[in-house]
């Protein structure tokens, strides 16, 4: 290696039968870090496969791999997706180093990062990250919530589709804040309760119900 790493994260894919696990624990220019299976590290280039994982890009923020035809991206304590034995959907996610779980995903396909949080009602965004996407809210309803530091006005809307791993869900309710929040954007129970919400072992896995 030439240069540190310029990140560090545990992060995971595996295929739709849970077959091989890879681990990604560093990523620098053009090369990934990874482990399968919880084997000793190993770097690869972009091009390079393993364990039916293709790497295709690296970036200081992750990287992608193609598996089973299709792109993962892997990004700093990210998630694993894959399918469960009946075939559904499911995302799995890692926890940070303060112990919050978060994914990177997207809205009508503009990539985000999320915060899970089961104490929300609502998946809830900033203004600026809903402008960034070409959500359409200062029309649409009014609504206060109360918060531990007081009422909060929010816009309510209707995403077209959210998607976390393999799990993408249509029409979910989420709360546009327009003044006094820029913080990351909150994956809430509009998401959550239509997932069936485990654990294995430090991860949570989120399994599409409906």
């Amino acid at each position: 290696m030439r240069t540190a790493w310029r990140c560090l994260a545990l992060a995971c894919v595996a295929s739709n039968a849970w077959a091989a696990r890879l681990d990604v624990v560093g990523v620098f220019p053009g090369k990934a870090v990874v482990a399968v299976d919880g084997s000793p590290p190993k770097s690869i280039g972009v091009g390079e496969v393993v364990a039916g994982y293709k790497l295709v890009s690296v970036d200081r923020d992750g990287a992608t791999f193609v598996v089973d035809g299709r792109r993962q991206t892997i990004a700093m304590g990210s998630y694993l997706a894959a399918r469960d034995e009946h075939g559904r959907a499911t995302a799995v996610l890692g926890p940070d180093a303060r112990g919050h779980f978060g994914a990177q995903g997207s809205i009508n396909g503009a990539s985000t990062r999320f915060l899970v949080d089961t104490g929300a009602t609502l998946v809830v965004l900033a203004a600026a990250e809903a402008d960034r996407m070409g959500i359409a809210y200062r029309q649409a309803p009014q609504a206060i919530a109360t918060t531990a530091n007081g009422k909060v006005a929010y816009r309510l809307v209707k995403l077209d589709r959210i998607r976390v791993g393999d799990v993408e869900l249509i029409n979910v309710d989420a709360g546009v804040i327009e003044a006094g929040y820029d913080g990351p954007t909150l994956l809430g129970m509009s998401f959550l309760s239509r997932t069936e919400i485990s654990r294995d072992g430090p991860s949570m896995v989120l399994t599409r119900r409906f």
